[in-house]
């Protein structure tokens, strides 16, 4: 196996002191946001044999195993995180493989540089994610019912918001929410901003659950993904629990820290609450108008303690060990590649003790065992 050297990435909206509280450090006073663990070419992991990602493409075959190389191809097709949200992320969307595939390739055609701010896609993969909570995570998921956002719109009696109100309460669903959140995207930036001016004040006057809209606009002032924002299901997550994202599902996350595993790519595309480019035709084309309720996912403990977190895709899978004093040690040799996190406690693999934050790259096929105690993150694929 091979200890990880991960990077920390300093995004804006990262907390300045999760992160530092988990791996057991002094925090910088900066944002902290995401720890990559994994071959993506933007931060690849560090091991004693080189980046992780030079050393798959040396020989895919032995790290990864045949059936991942016939299914996925030479790299890693995963990338694992731990995320620390101090302040809300960007609202966005992901796309589905055939999506990606035609934006990547119409870029690409037109000659849009990688790196330039209008680019929506980055690569040819889709981005489904799961996120499981290590602490209280609040975040927003898919379209909740037309009539639940109308009513918490109606309820800060702001005048301009009426026109939505209504629209919200036609048939059928699909279009209502179509036609508000493109009128919200494409209004008048001006009048657009005095709206979600007064909106974030009566939102913070009410409190409950309107309160977070005032939060959200404290960070985002005048940016319209705060009323788009009342158009989603505000979800929590408990340490333990977790929240999958498919193609086409709106989301953003708003505070609090977990694991978050997903697809290899960088493929995102913004609906509000960010400084960055938002294309608002590509986003309609992308985005499903279905109203749906966010599914809280728990684990399913197999005989040998391992806890899976079900999802309907196969590029990763997710689990996790929560090992008690005494517990007898669980082999987890497995013919594709694995890295293991550990969150809490002092458990070891083969031989080597983990505080929590740290991470190991295990190669297909290799002989791993774990032991001691506290918990560990398993993630692999399924091939």
């Amino acid at each position: 196996m091979d200890r990880l050297a991960n990077t920390v990435r300093p995004y804006a909206w990262g907390s300045t002191t999760a992160i530092p509280e988990l791996l057991g450090l002094a925090p910088t006073g900066e944002p902290q946001a995401e720890m990559w663990m994994g071959a993506h070419p933007g931060a690849p992991s560090r091991t004693g044999r080189g980046p992780l990602n030079e050393v798959i493409a040396a020989d895919p075959v032995r790290e990864l195993g045949p059936a991942a190389v016939e299914r996925f191809g030479p790299d890693l097709p995963f990338l694992f995180k731990i995320l620390a949200a101090g302040a809300p992320l960007s609202l966005q969307v992901h796309p589905d493989l055939d999506q990606a595939r035609a934006g990547f390739a119409a870029e690409e055609a037109a000659g849009i540089p990688l790196d330039a701010p209008h680019r929506n896609y980055k690569d040819a993969n889709h981005k489904p994610e799961l996120i499981c909570a290590l602490t209280p995570f609040h975040g927003l998921c898919g379209f909740r019912n037309p009539v639940e956002a109308a009513d918490t719109m109606a309820a800060l009696g702001v005048d301009s918001l009426k026109p939505y109100v209504d629209l919200l309460h036609a048939h059928p669903e699909e279009a209502a929410l179509r036609e508000v959140l493109t009128a919200l995207l494409t209004a008048d930036r001006e009048e657009m901003a005095h709206t979600v001016a007064e909106a974030a004040a009566a939102a913070g006057r009410l409190g409950g659950a309107h309160a977070p809209y005032a939060v959200i606009a404290h960070h985002y002032p005048n940016d319209p993904g705060v009323l788009a924002a009342m158009l989603l299901n505000p979800v929590t997550l408990q340490p333990g629990e977790a929240l999958f994202l498919g193609a086409g599902v709106p989301h953003a996350y708003l505070d609090g820290l977990g694991v978050e595993i997903m697809a290899n790519s960088d493929n995102v595309l913004r609906c509000g609450l960010t400084p960055k480019h938002v294309d608002v035709p590509e986003l309609l084309r992308v985005v499903r108008f279905e109203p749906m309720e966010p599914g809280i996912l728990r684990p399913e403990a197999s005989p040998e303690g391992e806890e899976v977190y079900d999802t309907p895709i196969d590029e990763f899978r997710l689990s996790r060990f929560v090992r008690a004093e005494g517990a007898a040690p669980t082999g987890l040799t497995a013919p594709t590649p694995q890295i293991l996190l550990a969150s809490a406690g002092r458990p070891v693999v083969d031989g080597t003790p983990l505080a929590p934050g740290d991470s190991v790259f295990v190669p297909a096929g290799e002989t791993t065992e774990l032991s001691g105690t506290g918990t560990v993150f398993r993630a692999t694929v399924v091939a």
